[in-house]
């Protein structure tokens, strides 16, 4: 078989993957909608109780926090990666694909492309509630494309590091709990909600310069119509730099761990 054969196959498993993974969802509406609902629920939540109470200069609060909340939930929403991948390989999943004339990375990429498929949906029916609750987009439909592009694919980026973390734990449970433990302090340690220069001295280089961050400010500097291509520059290197580190990690580990 040639190298684009192989490619091909490989190509097709990863689809037939991520479409087993597309269609827990579908026979488990309940858990798409749960994950719809609860960052809906937050972007109502934050617009209506902080909405007086932080000053974001040059900006509408709805217009800062809807990007910021964007970004965290894509983060949130990847984590749950490390969750499938963990239960797959305690339920033995994992073992019987194994013994299927299949491609072995098709596994993780096929849960990672659903994943992010997910995360799309999300992202969208949040900024539907940013419509309602306000949000303007002054960059105009090219420009939110672009930032739902950089959103997603930092996400699909995440979701390669989380798998890692799913095959190092042990059971869903233990794959949550790392999960929160990245995830939690990126969020809350970022431009999300509040500008980094109201934070303590000692948190603000934290704060921008972390990943998390960097896509949020590319986000909302595309939504807003403001000069993004550093903002945009930054955050794609971020992406690439994950993908790159997390890819062959989890690769290899899936390798040791199945």
């Amino acid at each position: 078989m040639t190298t684009v054969d192989t490619l091909r196959w490989s190509a097709v498993d990863t689809l037939v993957l991520a479409g087993r993974s597309l269609r827990h969802w579908r026979r488990q509406p309940e858990l798409l909608l749960l994950s719809t609902a609860q960052p809906v629920v937050l972007v109502l939540l934050f617009t209506q109780v902080f909405g007086g109470a932080v000053a974001t200069p040059g900006m509408r609060y709805v217009d800062w926090l809807v990007p910021g909340v964007l970004v965290q939930v894509v983060a949130w929403d990847s984590a749950k990666t490390a969750v499938g991948v963990a239960e797959d390989l305690a339920s033995s999943t994992i073992e019987r694909f194994r013994t299927l004339p299949m491609s072995a990375v098709a596994v993780l990429a096929g849960r990672t492309l659903a994943d992010a498929g997910r995360n799309l949906f999300v992202v969208l029916a949040m900024l539907a509630a940013g419509v309602v609750v306000g949000l303007r987009v002054p960059g105009g439909p090219v420009a939110a494309a672009g930032a739902v592009v950089v959103a997603v694919t930092f996400g699909y980026a995440l979701t390669w590091l989380f798998a890692y973390l799913g095959l190092r734990a042990r059971g869903g449970e233990a794959a949550l709990a790392a999960g929160i433990l990245v995830v939690f302090p990126l969020m809350f340690a970022s431009s999300a909600l509040v500008p980094v220069e109201t934070m303590p001295a000692w948190l603000r280089p934290v704060a921008a310069h972390q990943p998390l961050t960097a896509v949020i400010d590319a986000v909302r500097a595309l939504m807003q119509g403001r000069p993004a291509a550093g903002a945009v520059a930054a955050a794609l290197a971020w992406t690439a730099g994950i993908l790159a580190v997390a890819v062959p990690a989890a690769v290899r580990r899936f390798h040791r761990a199945a």
